[in-house]
C-alpha cells in the first residue's frame, strides 16, 4: 500500500473551506470497508474535516467496522495538529533512564 498522504483522496481537499470553519475540530483520513456506508464505495480513501458531532458519528461507524481510520488530527483555527504519541512516550523513557543513572 502506498503512503496515504501522497495520494489525492476523495472528500475534502487539504485546503477545503470546511477546514477553516469555526466549528471544525477534527480531520480524519479513512478507508471505506463496506459498500453501504454513506461516505463511498468499498476501498475509497476519504479525507473529511468534521465538527465534534460528525466525528462521534465517524467513530461509531469505525466501531461497526464500516470504515477504517488511517489518520486523524485536531484542527485548531485551520491548523492541523497531528498526534504523535509514540515519540512522546519514547522521549519520556529516555529522560527516565538518564535520571536513574
Amino acid at each position: 500500500m502506498r503512503d496515504i498522504s501522497a495520494r489525492e483522496l476523495k472528500g475534502h481537499n487539504i485546503l477545503a473551506i470546511e477546514r477553516f470553519q469555526n466549528n471544525t475540530k477534527w480531520m480524519i483520513e479513512f478507508v471505506v470497508t463496506k459498500d453501504n456506508v454513506c461516505y463511498g464505495k468499498f476501498g475509497d480513501e476519504i479525507r473529511l474535516f468534521l465538527d465534534d458531532g460528525s466525528y462521534k458519528a465517524a467513530i461509531c461507524r469505525k466501531e461497526r467496522k464500516e470504515i477504517k481510520i488511517r489518520k486523524y488530527a485536531h484542527v485548531i483555527e485551520g491548523h492541523i495538529i497531528e498526534f504523535k504519541p509514540n515519540k512522546r512516550k519514547k522521549a519520556k523513557k529516555k529522560s527516565n533512564r538518564k535520571s536513574s543513572i
